[in-house]
């Protein structure tokens, strides 16, 4: 059976085990999912299967995509994601719940991070600045020098310096599951997970067991 879902971020809390210790977690409103398509090796070069997540306005979505969902008789779904399984096990059409997983398990979980924006140098990558004394008037988060002169003549690529910072893909990897709760489609798992609160994620069988 297919292990992996698209979900929402809900937020971080707390449970507390048998022996009394808090265990902090991340809640993920997760499906139900339905599967879109099942890509074959005969088909399409490579095995997948194509789920789809968040019932919306038929108008937001093009009419390819209401097309794509009508074949299986499915409601208009906003995001379509895809999860690589060799043996499946499902069909188009079937829908998909947080029942797939247990406690115990271990799950990846994707996501963007938080975007923010254009940052400098000292928020980006944690540098420590220039001294804030003796005529430093300007210097106190700036970069530095950023190379030699007349030896190199230019600035390596991947230098550290000012620019755009998060909103990126991240993967949070090997995340235990310690909550499941069929009733509200929701699943906790031990630690933190990126993004902010209401963000799209991608639940996943974890790849390092």
């Amino acid at each position: 059976m297919l292990k992996g879902l698209i979900g929402k971020k809900i937020g971080m809390t707390q449970i507390f085990n048998g022996v009394g210790e808090a265990i902090p977690i991340t809640l993920i409103e997760a499906g139900p999912c339905y599967v879109t398509q099942v890509r074959s090796v005969e088909n399409d070069g490579y095995s997948a299967v194509q789920l789809g997540f968040g019932e919306s306005n038929p108008r937001r979505l093009t009419g390819g995509q209401l097309g794509h969902l009508k074949r299986n008789d499915l409601p208009p779904l906003r995001f379509l994601r895809e999860f690589q399984a060799k043996n499946p096990g499902v069909e188009e059409g079937d829908q998909i719940t947080v029942e797939v997983f247990e406690n115990g398990d271990h799950v990846d979980v994707v996501g963007r991070s938080k975007g923010r924006g254009f940052a400098g140098a000292v928020k980006r990558y944690g540098f420590a600045g220039g001294p804030k004394t003796h005529g430093q008037s300007d210097r106190h988060r700036a970069v530095g020098s950023i190379g030699a002169t007349s030896g190199t003549a230019r600035v390596f690529p991947g230098k550290r310096m000012p620019g755009h910072m998060g909103n990126q893909r991240v993967t949070a990897q090997n995340l235990e599951v310690v909550l499941v709760d069929a009733e509200r489609n929701l699943i906790g798992v031990r630690g933190a997970i990126p993004g902010p609160k209401g963000s799209l994620v991608v639940v996943k069988e974890t790849r390092k067991q």
